[in-house]
């Protein structure tokens, strides 16, 4: 038998995605969901708290919950496509390359991909959309000794991460988070102000013993969310996945 908190988990979700329930619509009490469907309060509040999380609903203590506006969540453990997400949710996704060139490599990117300062690496600037609204600025220098045709590719027509998987399969990540707020290209780029709060999310990446890529990925807060799950001693995905702080990495 299915766990009720699931059922009730559903039945929220459907009436939300038919738009029976829009933005803003007050849903139920935990009592009154208990009520509904023969559980606990404990079991309903589950099933609120788990959409709270997940972004579909927000709650305000002594006044209620609500179906909130939906801010697409990216997954933060994981590495996927960002196109393959967008799609997932049944939106359209495009991507509009700005900038793809090979130029010295600076001495905070000689430090980020470990090579020599001014060595040759290959830049890319490329724009995420999600409905024709910019959801990611992707700022990515790359090692064109592990991905020698990376600078052939057009990345209006796949990825920089479609295309790295291939060429240079992930074995090992680390993601450094930060908030900050924009410079002038940032706004322009993903059409925002300059008070507008960013989630910056810094990425590198190896394949086998090698970094292949370093990037800065930059997120409108008020488009997109970070968010992950894991279990204690377990790995959250296929990969290892490391935290650092300043260069000291913690597993």
């Amino acid at each position: 038998m299915r766990p009720r908190y699931l059922m009730i988990k559903e039945h929220i979700s459907e009436l939300i995605d038919s738009g029976q329930w829009a933005v803003g619509h007050r849903t139920p009490s935990d009592n009154q969901f208990a009520k509904q469907f023969g559980v606990s309060r404990m079991t309903a509040n589950r099933a609120l708290k788990e959409l709270t999380d997940a972004g579909l609903l927000t709650r305000v203590a002594g006044v209620g919950t609500f179906v909130a506006e939906h801010i697409p969540q990216a997954p933060l453990f994981e590495i996927k496509n960002i196109a393959d997400e967008i799609r997932s949710r049944g939106h359209q996704y495009k991507g509009h390359p700005h900038l793809l060139e090979r130029t010295p490599a600076s001495k905070d990117i000689a430090t980020e991909l470990e090579i020599a300062i001014d060595t040759i690496v290959f830049h890319s600037l490329v724009v995420h959309f999600e409905n024709d609204v910019p959801v990611q600025l992707e700022d990515r220098y790359v090692n064109p000794e592990l991905v020698p045709h990376y600078i052939d590719q057009d990345f209006s027509l796949i990825t920089p991460n479609e295309y790295l998987t291939k060429a240079a399969p992930l074995t090992e990540a680390e993601h450094i988070i930060e908030a900050t707020l924009p410079d002038e290209n940032t706004q322009q780029l993903l059409s925002i102000g300059p008070d507008q709060p960013c989630l910056l999310l810094h990425r590198r990446t190896w394949s086998g013993r090698t970094i292949a890529s370093t990037a800065r990925l930059t997120y409108p807060s008020n488009r997109y969310r970070l968010g992950g799950h894991f279990v204690p001693d377990r790995q959250p995905t296929g990969m290892q996945t490391q935290y650092s702080n300043r260069g000291r990495r913690y597993a």
